[in-house]
């Protein structure tokens, strides 16, 4: 007779269900950057001045991280061809879409600005098939219209109340979804050769040193010395709504599959109508729920259809 040393089945694991609790944590928190970034134009702050104080209190953390994890694991072999083009996707992504993100919010409200960087995985499919040859199914065109009718639905509301300065900011947050797809395609062969924490540790430094000689060529220095309400914002942009969702988000991807993940994310666009409404007296009206309903649904087809592939 043998006695086992297992314990007893408690339902469903810990594991998972503290993964979940982590990608539902990341997802809430990416919610906030909107928010944040519009209590600091209403505090005076422009897009480029509040991007390089994001940078500044942001970058430092996710370089030490990412170096001391390789210092850790050992250095070799890395090819000075990738570590430049880490370099270049990192300034895509992290340069140029944040900075498209963040003058498309100068006119849009943030419910609809994270709607429409939401779509970015639907690009990623799309320029997939362009550029990489992998494979589309027809379906997820279908998923793309449901969600582009959705934001098209929340864009007439908007245009009738504000005219053309939401086309633009539409346009811009249009080309920080593109430019994050793009940098989604291009970043994956080179995390794999260079490994995620040098990848990021690169990506986000060339990125914060094109941004700050940005900043340096077009604002006097003296414009980052922020106290008070504009001090809180920057660092809850930096550390909240940044760095401690980044670092989430990959503790989670370590516990569940990102299908799951995706899914949880699903309530991000949510997160973000609800705390517009609640700190920055937006309004949700039936268009607004309407639209976001689609957008959430195309992309969860989405995510059930590729999962199914």
């Amino acid at each position: 007779m043998t006695v086992s040393s297992a314990p007893p089945a408690t339902g469903r694991p810990i594991v998972p269900l503290v993964g979940y609790a982590l990608a539902l944590s990341s997802a809430v928190l990416f919610a906030t950057k909107g928010i944040f970034i519009k209590l600091g134009y209403a505090e005076g702050l422009d897009p480029i001045t509040l991007l390089a104080l994001r940078m500044l209190f942001s970058v430092p953390i996710f370089a030490a991280v990412g170096l001391w994890t390789s210092i850790r694991a050992g250095w070799g072999g890395y090819r000075g061809r990738d570590i430049a083009a880490a370099a270049g996707v990192g300034m895509l992504g992290y340069w140029f879409a944040s900075y498209a993100d963040f003058m498309g919010l100068m006119t849009l409200s943030p419910q609809f600005s994270r709607l429409i960087l939401f779509t970015y995985p639907l690009f990623v499919v799309l320029f997939g098939a362009l550029f990489f040859a992998q494979p589309v199914r027809p379906l997820a065109l279908g998923a793309f219209a449901i969600s582009y009718g959705g934001l098209a639905i929340v864009f007439v509301k908007d245009y009738a109340a504000m005219g053309s300065a939401i086309t633009v900011g539409t346009l811009w947050v249009l080309a920080s979804a593109v430019a994050f797809a793009l940098y989604q395609l291009l970043a994956k062969p080179l995390i794999r050769r260079l490994g995620a924490p040098l990848f990021t540790s690169i990506a986000m430094t060339a990125a914060s040193a094109g941004l700050l000689t940005q900043f340096a060529a077009t604002r006097p220095l003296e414009r980052l010395l922020v106290t008070g309400p504009s001090l809180a914002i920057a660092l809850g942009l930096a550390i909240g709504a940044t760095v401690l969702p980044a670092f989430l988000l990959s503790a989670s991807l370590s516990r569940i599959s990102a299908q799951a993940n995706a899914m949880i994310s699903t309530l991000s666009p949510v997160v973000t109508l609800g705390l517009a409404v609640a700190f920055l007296g937006e309004t949700a009206g039936p268009l607004d729920l309407v639209g976001t309903a689609l957008v959430i649904g195309g992309i969860w087809l989405f995510t059930r259809l590729d999962r199914a592939r």
